[in-house]
């Protein structure tokens, strides 16, 4: 991303092709210092950058109820604004350039360590001869309750809307959460901050995708967990 907006190897970057007092809005999910770095250059030129990575998976691009975790000044962030209401219902700035990007690895290093939590619920249960459905609805109720088992269950036939009961395919990639995850993992070891849980995640997703699921939705992560049929 940095060498697109900024340029490489003496090629020019997009930065020198976007005239002064454009806004740009950058929705990708990359390192902070990235983001910091390609908002310093774009002030330079006179072109405000903001960074807005979403959450809210396809479903919520669909329905235009996605999140946005926005960096930047509080003037571009207003600027923004009206775009970012089309497609998304929670706004929230975050902070100065990068803070945006510092959200959302929080977010989805919390979201990996959940879904692997809840497949192992899950898998423990039925193990045990529990209906996944019931035992799902349990922990829903109670203090086990997450985003996952709200919306996202990640055992086929649960729950008919979740990418499990579509063969995985479709909504966030096993790839994809890899790469967070990696990025949430670097930014700890910069600010020097414990992040145990998320170096597991980390690790676990990683064998996933060299298992050869990399492309499935990262809740496919279930499978790790399961006891063979039969």
């Amino acid at each position: 991303m940095e060498a697109l907006y900024l340029g490489a190897d003496g090629q020019a970057g997009l930065m020198e092709k976007i005239p002064a007092g454009a806004l740009v809005i950058d929705s990708s999910t990359i390192a902070a210092a990235t983001s910091r770095k390609v908002a310093a250059a774009g002030a330079a030129r006179g072109v405000a950058v903001i960074d807005a990575p979403v959450s809210g998976g396809t479903g919520g691009a669909i329905a235009g109820t996605l999140t946005f975790m926005v960096g930047g000044s509080a003037a571009d962030v207003e600027r923004a604004r009206p775009v970012l209401e089309k497609m998304g219902a929670n706004i929230f700035h975050a902070g100065e350039a990068g803070a945006g990007q510092t959200a959302k690895i929080c977010n989805n290093m919390l979201l990996g360590i959940l879904m692997i939590g809840t497949s192992e619920a899950i898998a423990l249960g039925v193990a045990n001869g529990l209906d996944p459905k019931v035992l799902s609805e349990i922990m829903r109720r109670s203090s086990g309750g997450n985003w996952a088992l709200e919306k996202y269950n990640p055992l086929p036939g649960v729950m008919e809307t979740a990418p499990a009961s579509k063969g995985y395919a479709g909504g966030f990639g096993t790839d994809l959460m890899l790469k967070d995850l990696g990025l949430a993992q670097e930014n700890a070891a910069a600010v020097r901050a414990a992040t145990p849980l998320g170096g597991l995640a980390r690790n676990l997703y990683a064998a996933h995708s060299l298992a050869g699921h990399g492309a499935l939705d990262f809740s496919s992560v279930i499978r790790m967990v399961q006891k063979p049929a039969g």
